[in-house]
């Protein structure tokens, strides 16, 4: 690990060795990053560096742990023009492996516990992110425990099982999953590898802000519109920009950042129009789209520090809109988005209605996982949707076109 200068406490500031496993600041609870000696680099890697290099987030060798990989062929996914929208650009994270952005952090995640010797990793889950943790963790021969809320999309829970995952279904959400781990990791000699518990997932999701930059010609977006869950990929990029200034491939321009929300659970979008400078627990949380249905960020003093700082703004788009836009994106651009990703089109389209965006503005959309992943959610509101359509726009009982 010789590039990894140390761990910095994103609170207090606080410097901590990464030799051993870490998980948050012991001080204060502040998420851990981590800091390389980007001084040493700044000379000898360039944007040129990259040429010929394969095309997976382990191309950025020199600004990650320096470990062996644990490997499926995450990154570099594709940078989309946009069929409807000319300045707008689809970066569709649905072509990793396990079918969304998870698989990045995951990546570095489980490598560097396989480097620590760490022999059991646990996490809640939404879904992917434990398809995600049980495909990684069968490549580098570590046990994986994954905490689900039971209503989870069938195909994560079933990735899972394939993958030799220890799934434990719960009745709750993914707060509810956190608390079990965090009750019985201890005991069971589990190492937690939660959203923002440990530092490396996020130096994996950082890839995806390395990756715009290189696959717009090094040039910042006018914005970047992210589906906000847990936030990380969200974190990792704005760490990724500001890596990039230290080591001069950019100067201080920055994207706009936009945290998308769901409208039934959307604590960072409240806080952000409340002015609060974190989270409050977000009540009865409900969304078809189960990666967003998370009530606290752990990361939300972070998510708001950086649309304060970049000129952003959080948002929240309703169920129908997502679903409407899940069907557009798939018609017209032939992207078949998970509903998270999908609630970035709703979230652009508001936005260039209230001019936030104007038309000649480049903008990077994220569809963060394959509408794969969720056949039964969608095949259930398509039926929800049948059940209540007006009788003028049924043909011999089946609703035309969906």
């Amino acid at each position: 690990m010789a590039r990894i200068d140390h761990l910095e406490c994103t609170k207090c500031g606080a410097s901590i060795d990464a030799a051993r496993p870490q998980t948050v600041c012991p001080k204060d609870g502040g998420v851990l990053y981590v800091r390389y000696k980007l001084s040493a680099l700044k000379s000898s890697f360039k944007p040129a560096s990259l040429v010929g290099r394969a095309p997976t987030l382990w191309r950025y060798a020199e600004v990650l742990p320096e470990v062996e990989p644990v490997s499926l062929g995450e990154g570099f996914t594709p940078v989309l023009p946009s069929r409807e929208f000319p300045s707008v650009y689809i970066k569709d994270e649905g072509m990793n492996p396990t079918g969304s952005f998870k698989a990045r952090g995951m990546s570095v995640a489980v490598a560097m516990a396989k480097s620590y010797g760490l022999k059991k990793l646990a996490t809640p889950s939404a879904g992917n992110a434990g398809s995600a943790l049980a495909a990684y963790a069968a490549a580098a021969g570590i046990e994986a425990h994954i905490f689900m809320p039971k209503d989870v999309p069938l195909a994560n829970r079933v990735e899972c099982e394939m993958y030799g995952a220890n799934v434990t279904l719960v009745d709750g959400l993914i707060s509810d999953c956190a608390r079990m781990v965090a009750e019985r990791k201890d005991r069971e000699g589990w190492f937690d590898v939660s959203t923002l518990k440990e530092p490396f997932r996020v130096e994996g999701k950082k890839t995806m802000g390395y990756e715009v930059a290189e696959q717009l010609g090094w040039r910042m977006p006018q914005g970047i519109i992210y589906p906000t869950g847990g936030g990380v990929g969200l974190l990792g990029m704005w760490k990724a920009f500001e890596e990039m200034q230290d080591l001069g491939w950019i100067g201080a321009e920055r994207p706009q950042m936009i945290a998308v929300q769901a409208a039934g659970c959307a604590p960072i979008a409240k806080a952000w129009d409340d002015a609060k400078p974190a989270a409050e627990f977000w009540p009865n949380a409900a969304t078809q789209a189960a990666g967003l249905r998370v009530p606290k960020p752990y990361g939300d003093y972070l998510i708001l520090d950086i649309l304060k700082k970049s000129g952003g703004v959080a948002l929240t788009v309703t169920d129908d809109e997502i679903m409407d836009a899940v069907r557009q994106w798939a018609r017209v651009e032939g992207v078949f988005a998970a509903p998270e990703g999908a609630a970035a089109l709703a979230a652009y389209r508001k936005l260039r209605d209230s001019t936030f965006f104007g038309s000649d503005d480049k903008v990077v959309l994220f569809n963060t996982g394959s509408g794969l992943k969720y056949l039964d959610v969608i095949e259930s509101q398509k039926k929800i949707e049948q059940q209540f359509a007006p009788a003028s726009r049924q043909i011999g009982g089946i609703i035309g076109p969906y």
